[in-house]
């Protein structure tokens, strides 16, 4: 069963996963990263171009998704540099202090809370720029257009983006553009229309997308 709740780290969410039973799961690309937990172990989640495929790895998970961009910023590390990744925290943190925080964590009333603790520590603020990008992106503007609002060049924009999204903002916009149109979807709204409201030309387009972005059809994603 998974949950999740707003968190005190602000514009993330603190969520919580036990698995109902063995098989695939799937965790559809969003533009965040996430601090994780499982089986006593610190882990992050690096950004996904494509659905990541779970399985094998019972038992509960937790974590704290921080809205994109603002991941690099608690990490130290630049989004691109975990494209695609799960890796242990230790990995990129010193040992004496993963092993701190790793304890913190096992202590805590629950996984979630501890998580989130260790992320109001270390938290940074997000760059309102950045942050006004993606709001542009999800309400379906163009690129370019917004890319002259903020001020910023192609290459400028494309650069920044790496290191914030982990990928440029076109890719960021198809991956946000998905995710408004499974918000409709769910909601009742029919594929046709779904379509045409989140900014595809046709509902042949969203099907191709879906298929490209999470690997399954759109019938199957909704069931």
């Amino acid at each position: 069963m998974y949950s999740e709740r707003p968190s005190l780290v602000a514009g993330a969410v603190v969520w919580t996963n036990v698995p109902s039973g063995p098989g695939e799961g799937r965790v559809l690309p969003d533009g965040c990263m996430d601090l994780l937990w499982h089986d006593g172990r610190l882990l992050v989640a690096g950004p996904d171009t494509r659905a990541h495929v779970t399985g094998g790895a019972g038992g509960a998970w937790a974590g704290v998704r921080f809205r994109p961009g603002d991941g690099p910023a608690f990490l130290g590390v630049p989004a691109h540099e975990l494209r695609d990744l799960r890796v242990g925290l230790a990995d990129l943190w010193p040992a004496r202090e993963v092993a701190r925080l790793t304890a913190r964590v096992n202590a805590a009333a629950d996984p979630g809370s501890g998580l989130e603790a260790v992320a109001l520590e270390r938290a940074a603020a997000g760059d309102p720029l950045l942050h006004r990008l993606v709001a542009g992106l999800d309400a379906g503007r163009p690129v370019g257009g917004l890319a002259d609002e903020l001020g910023l060049g192609a290459r400028q924009l494309h650069r920044r983006s790496l290191a914030a999204f982990g990928y440029g903002p076109k890719t960021l916009a198809r991956i946000l553009r998905l995710r408004r149109a499974l918000r409709l979807a769910r909601s009742g709204v029919p594929l046709a229309e779904t379509a045409a409201r989140a900014g595809y030309a046709d509902q042949a387009h969203l099907t191709r997308e879906v298929r490209e972005l999470t690997g399954t059809t759109p019938g199957r994603l909704l069931r």
